[in-house]
């Protein structure tokens, strides 16, 4: 009897090491966590921060939605286990500012897949492993024909011989008394000729500064916010340093501002002329006063806003029981796509005679 009772004991000891052995041995097995929950997020950032340290080329990610997260516990911290997705941001690999200040790039249309393991220990977060599937976005990175047109940074300090050029030149010809600075850079690209072809627009705005009193602009040179005053400009820029000649602008104007489905804000302080161009407030646009008709368009469009409840993707309630996806980081409108072929074709130098180039093409 007392052989039998023992027998019974060891089994059940077996059954419990069996079931439970994984826990004494500190693995303790992986349960599923929110995406919304601050700690996923501090995780899924710090893995993004580490994805961007380790890139030599191409474009910052920030993140855009997060889709799964679980963790396990391993000692004194935990395992967070993360799915992902993030999207190209308009801040270049090299650049130093930190991805939540960088704003996405509109060309992308599907977001790209991440995978992440990184470690939690008292609110601190180490990513160990991030895998982000770059290799449908690496290929259109790079040229697909030699020499032809490619969109830059409308931010980039490479902008800063051609946009001094181009200024200088407008205010060297233009009528006003005063002289013009920078108000903000719409577009650009940069095409490899003989040197390097740049194709700018922007807009400037007039100065405090008279030509008859100032040769160029420099720090007296204040905006005139009494009589503001602006022009818009297209400009051609060959630039060829080892020929140590200065940069050549061809430039088209014509007053006010940039369309603004045109014009990308700069970083607070930016400026490619720095050394004698000033910040710029954002310029107030005036609406005219609503008529009658489209006051009553607009109250009616209140009243249905009211009676209706909202349903805006970020005003959604996640049903899901981890509430993943968590909402997008930031929101993206594709709509704000880059410049298309026909746009490029438009702004690039065309040949004077159907099939021929310029002299100016074929310069060596």
């Amino acid at each position: 009897m007392r052989s039998s009772v023992g027998l019974c004991v060891l089994g059940l000891m077996c059954l419990h090491n069996s079931v439970f052995g994984q826990d004494a041995a500190g693995d303790h097995q992986s349960v599923l966590i929110f995406c919304d929950d601050p700690l996923v997020e501090k995780a899924v950032h710090s893995a993004v921060h580490k994805f961007n340290e380790e890139l030599s080329s191409g474009h910052k990610l920030a993140l855009f939605q997060i889709l799964r997260g679980s963790k396990s516990e391993n000692g004194t911290h935990w395992v967070y286990s993360l799915q992902f997705t993030s999207r190209r941001t308009e801040c270049p690999a090299e650049s130093p500012a930190h991805w939540t200040t960088c704003a996405y790039l509109h060309v992308d249309k599907k977001p790209i897949s991440c995978n992440a393991t990184v470690f939690m220990s008292d609110n601190n977060a180490h990513a160990s492993q991030v895998d982000c599937m770059l290799d449908d976005y690496i290929t259109p990175e790079r040229a697909s024909c030699l020499g032809c047109p490619e969109e830059i940074d409308v931010n980039s300090e490479d902008l800063k011989g051609p946009l001094s050029a181009s200024i200088s030149k407008y205010n060297s010809m233009s009528d006003s008394p005063h002289l013009f600075t920078l108000n903000s850079i719409g577009h650009a690209t940069r095409q490899v000729v003989a040197g390097f072809r740049f194709k700018l627009k922007f807009d400037m705005q007039k100065t405090t500064c008279a030509k008859a009193e100032h040769n160029d602009l420099n720090d007296l040179c204040v905006l005139d916010e009494e009589n503001k005053e602006f022009a818009n400009c297209n400009s051609t820029v060959d630039v060829a340093p080892w020929r140590l000649e200065p940069p050549q602008a061809q430039i088209e104007c014509e007053p006010g501002l940039l369309p603004m489905v045109l014009t990308k804000r700069r970083p607070p302080g930016w400026s490619p002329l720095r050394h004698f161009m000033m910040a710029v407030p954002p310029s107030s646009i005036t609406t005219p006063p609503p008529t009658q008709a489209s006051a009553k368009e607009e109250s009616s469009e209140e009243d249905t806003a009211t009676s209706k409840p909202s349903t805006s993707p970020d005003n959604a309630v996640n049903d899901s029981p981890f509430h993943c996806p968590s909402k997008p980081w930031k929101a993206f409108s594709p709509s704000f796509a880059a410049p298309t072929k026909v746009t490029i074709e438009e702004t690039s130098p065309h040949p004077t005679v159907d099939g021929a180039f310029s002299d100016k093409d074929l310069q060596a």
